[in-house]
């Protein structure tokens, strides 16, 4: 595996690629990114992986400075999967100069759940992943469910810029007691790890009280934050949602059998976590 830190290299080593198959990451990687390298490679040849901790989509007050950054064990880890090109540039690399042009998603779907309580955030992600899009000019791309907002922003930015990238939705890897993963699990301490699968416990919960025919979609939000907080979570979101558009669902539309997704994020202890579940 080679190990590129220039756009210039990347491109040289890439020319004449049709077939590239592409994981961005912001590194720290566990089973769920590997599941991502091994989804990638049956839908592209070679597989590229980027590991880049990208400052546009960290607030003033979350945690840039102190994200895991562990590119050694990345690499290793990288190379057993047979990854063709690990892209890691610096921020000099990346951004040579500051990063004036940005791509904004819409407000109805970048500013709501997520959007509202990281403003700027889907900004951030976007202009990083067309940028190194721009840089890899991959065939396909692949994504994971468990950031099921990113993945609708960045899938409808690709469909609208007519960029010629397939975007592949990989399903979310969990641990055996139900948790997603996450590089941010690593914050939790083993009473609160212990603690953690509670959340993908309540969505479940929520999304069998849809399936039994539960209409009133607010009152089983609250009821399912209140729970949490029982709990000593502090959530700031649980919300079911359409999966066509993350927009809520009418009670026309309920009736209709409308697609749904319960999505949540909370915090426990210093960590938050987001999971979501299709019902």
């Amino acid at each position: 595996m080679k190990v590129i830190t220039s756009i210039e290299e990347l491109r040289a080593h890439l020319t004449g690629q049709l077939r590239t198959a592409f994981v961005p990451t912001m590194g720290n990687l566990h089973e769920g990114h590997l599941s991502l390298m091994r989804l990638a490679k049956r839908h592209g040849d070679p597989v590229i992986a980027s590991v880049f901790v990208n400052r546009l989509q960290f607030g003033p007050n979350e945690d840039f400075d102190k994200y895991p950054r562990t590119l050694q064990a990345d690499i290793d880890k990288l190379e057993k999967e047979g990854v063709y090109i690990l892209f890691a540039p610096s921020e000099k690399d990346l951004y040579p100069e500051p990063q004036e042009y940005r791509i904004q998603p819409p407000n109805n779907l970048g500013d709501i759940l997520e959007g509202e309580f990281r403003p700027g955030f889907f900004g951030g992600v976007t202009t990083v992943v067309m940028k190194l899009f721009s840089c890899v000019q991959p065939r396909v791309a692949v994504f994971g469910k468990k950031d099921y907002q990113q993945l609708m922003i960045i899938r409808n930015m690709s469909k609208q810029f007519a960029l010629p990238t397939e975007i592949i939705a990989a399903e979310t890897y969990r641990a055996d007691d139900g948790l997603a993963l996450s590089s941010r699990n690593g914050y939790l301490s083993a009473e609160e790890r212990a603690e953690a699968p509670v959340l993908y416990r309540t969505l479940n919960e929520v999304a069998d009280e849809v399936r039994s025919g539960q209409s009133d979609l607010l009152r089983l939000e609250q009821l399912a934050m209140e729970k949490l907080a029982t709990r000593q979570w502090a959530p700031d979101y649980i919300s079911i949602r359409k999966r066509a558009n993350l927009q809520a669902p009418t009670q026309e539309e309920l009736l209709a059998g409308e697609p749904l997704v319960v999505l949540a994020a909370a915090k426990l202890g210093k960590t938050r976590l987001i999971d979501n579940l299709e019902i």
